[in-house]
């Protein structure tokens, strides 16, 4: 089984990351810290309680993280996640049967890597770095502790929060930078992958036929998140970004990724918060489709880029996580 602990501001699209690291096989969930980002850090850290309890998860503790990023002011995403970070109509989410751990979310990352087997533990941020970047700075022992990193955020392509960045790097840049900076493997499953998980009408279909708690607030969560995301970038049906980080965790087939370097930019007045990957060896294959090859800079490269995703495995290992947590 592979150790995670799951980075979040949920959000909708991270309350189907908690189900998949919740209900697969093959992960053991050491827990959930939140992070400001969809919402404010009281909202998401709510939300995170409420996931938990809709599928019955008592036993996967909860750490509130930081309140605001390094440097940059507090910004939320009330446009895609509603007033609450996780408007959804037509279910009633109840109150929280999960408690907050009183130990803060960052320390708690530092106390579980130094306790842990050196190697044993991937991060999975689904929201911005500071949690991860601060754990960093408190504690840079975690680093070579550390098995890798896989987040969610960036993109080698157009951004979403500014035609140059994604939405989590963009809020907190100079906690990316230091994340992306540190000598840790990081798997970057950005925007370019992740507009390829749609979830459409069949595969809302697919979580309400479950007929189970779960399904059903996955159904509702569907519906929720097109309106919104249709309304707010166009999409007909709403891409789900941080699941894919965990299908990467779960299964990396499932995810295609090529090593190339990335830096974060901090400075551009256009460009602040853009992720910059070195894809020069590589742009003629991921212009045409074509599956890049593999250089001999590879090994020396410690971060790697998603480009392609299998969708129907994808959308495969969530429904059976969701069938699992009933």
């Amino acid at each position: 089984m592979r150790k995670i602990i799951l980075d979040c501001d949920p959000g909708h699209d991270d309350a189907v990351a908690i189900l998949l690291a919740a209900g697969n096989t093959d992960i053991e969930l050491l827990g959930l810290t939140t992070v400001g980002g969809n919402h404010t850090i009281d909202h998401v850290t709510r939300n995170a309680q409420q996931v938990l309890t809709v599928a019955g998860l008592r036993d996967v503790p909860v750490y509130r993280g930081v309140t605001r990023p390094l440097l940059n002011d507090v910004v939320t995403a009330e446009d895609i996640h509603g007033n609450t970070g996780m408007e959804i109509h037509g279910f009633d989410l109840p109150e929280p049967a999960v408690r907050v751990e009183e130990i803060g979310a960052v320390q708690w990352i530092v106390d579980t890597l130094m306790r842990e087997e050196p190697g044993t533990v991937t991060l999975v941020p689904t929201g911005p770095l500071t949690n991860i970047a601060l754990a960093a700075r408190l504690e840079p022992r975690i680093v070579s502790r550390v098995r890798e990193v896989v987040l969610m955020g960036g993109a080698y392509g157009a951004g979403n929060f500014s035609p140059s960045a994604e939405f989590n790097i963009a809020v907190d840049p100079e906690a990316a930078a230091i994340v992306f900076g540190e000598d840790w493997p990081v798997v970057m499953v950005g925007l370019d992958l992740t507009h390829q998980a749609l979830a459409t009408p069949a595969v809302q279909e697919r979580f309400r036929e479950l007929g189970t708690p779960s399904g059903d607030f996955l159904a509702a969560l569907v519906d929720a998140f097109r309106s919104n995301y249709k309304n707010a970038q166009g999409f007909d049906n709403p891409p789900v970004h941080d699941p894919c980080a965990v299908a990467y965790v779960i299964d990396p087939t499932v995810v295609e990724t090529v090593s190339v370097p990335v830096s974060v930019e901090l400075a551009g007045t256009l460009t602040r918060g853009r992720t910059v990957a070195d894809l020069r060896a590589f742009g003629a294959a991921l212009a045409s489709g074509a599956a890049p090859a593999a250089s001999a800079a590879d090994a020396a490269c410690t971060t790697s880029v998603a480009t392609r995703l299998d969708v129907d495995r994808f959308w495969d290992l969530v429904v059976d996580a969701v069938t699992r947590l009933g």
